[in-house]
């Protein structure tokens, strides 16, 4: 792909989209040389310290050979959700304009992405009560009873979340308790179409075949580069029950240090759930009027 040409003309953000393992680092990366930018994470691990290899955070290497905005800014323990993000990012956003140079956006945590760019819709505060119920639910009977719960109440949320998500499904949940109205409704009315920046998409696009391809390739230099020691070494700092454990990938290395997983069944555990994640993510990207290049081009 040749970022000289990508037209963005009139924008005042590049935001790099695509579901996992379709590259979007990479071209964040090249575009920010090639267009004197610095890049902002969107990705609900990379803001955790620690969660290194499990989530694909930039290396030294590339951070060194460009500037990086919110990667390893909270603590595992710390709760950093959309509003949170986009307070900081929207601080980040206006720092790189300031100095003259270009914002690029790269990450797949798609509800933070629009969060900055289009605000958030009006909810209820959080009810540490509801929230506490909640977990006492989860604990006893599992998340995804949790999840049964918000499918009755509201089935387009849950469709959009993963059982294991208890963060957001509780959030989802406890929305509904608190105003009679799933959160699907409120953010339909809200829209998201409101824009706060002027923002031009890009991702790569691959056949679903070269995806999944790519994914393997992916679990495959993740777990050659450490992910089940960097686990287990999470899990000896305190941070087995940290909010990004349960993330893609995360979730299935836990299981096999735990015992639960075999190191045999874990590559393609980890596989069958970015496949489902990826197409999570192509939903979301469904109304959003993203360029989207050739990735074939860049071999």
């Amino acid at each position: 792909m040749d970022v000289d040409e990508i037209d963005l003309a009139g924008a005042d953000v590049a935001v790099v989209v695509g579901p996992t393992a379709s590259g979007k680092s990479d071209l964040a990366l090249a575009l920010a040389e090639a267009r004197d930018g610095e890049i902002i994470g969107a990705d609900s691990v990379q803001v955790y310290r620690y969660f290194d290899v499990g989530s694909g955070k930039p290396s030294p290497s590339d951070r060194a050979r460009v500037a990086h905005h919110l990667i390893d800014v909270v603590d595992p323990l710390e709760l950093m959700d959309a509003a949170s993000y986009a307070a900081r990012a929207s601080e980040a956003l206006a720092d790189v304009r300031r100095r003259g140079k270009l914002p690029i956006v790269c990450g797949g945590t798609f509800l933070w992405v629009r969060a900055l760019l289009y605000g958030l819709s009006r909810a209820p505060s959080a009810d540490q009560a509801i929230r506490n119920r909640h977990a006492s639910v989860a604990e006893e009977e599992g998340r995804a009873a949790l999840h049964v719960r918000l499918a009755a109440v509201d089935p387009d949320a849950a469709a959009r979340l993963d059982p294991n998500d208890f963060v957001r499904v509780s959030r989802a949940l406890e929305v509904f308790e608190l105003t009679g109205r799933p959160l699907s409704a409120l953010q339909s009315e809200h829209g998201f179409r409101e824009p706060r920046y002027r923002a031009r998409f890009l991702g790569i696009g691959w056949t679903a075949e070269e995806l999944l391809s790519r994914i393997a390739r992916r679990t495959e230099r993740l777990l050659a580069a450490g992910f089940v020691e960097e686990v287990a070494e999470l899990i000896r700092l305190g941070y087995r029950d940290a909010r990004a454990m349960s993330s893609v990938g995360y979730r299935q290395v836990l299981a096999c240090v735990e015992g639960r997983l075999s190191r045999e069944e874990l590559a393609p555990a980890i596989n069958r759930a970015t496949k489902v994640f990826a197409r999570r993510q192509r939903t979301w990207l469904r109304e959003e009027p993203v360029v989207w290049l050739d990735g074939r081009a860049s071999r």
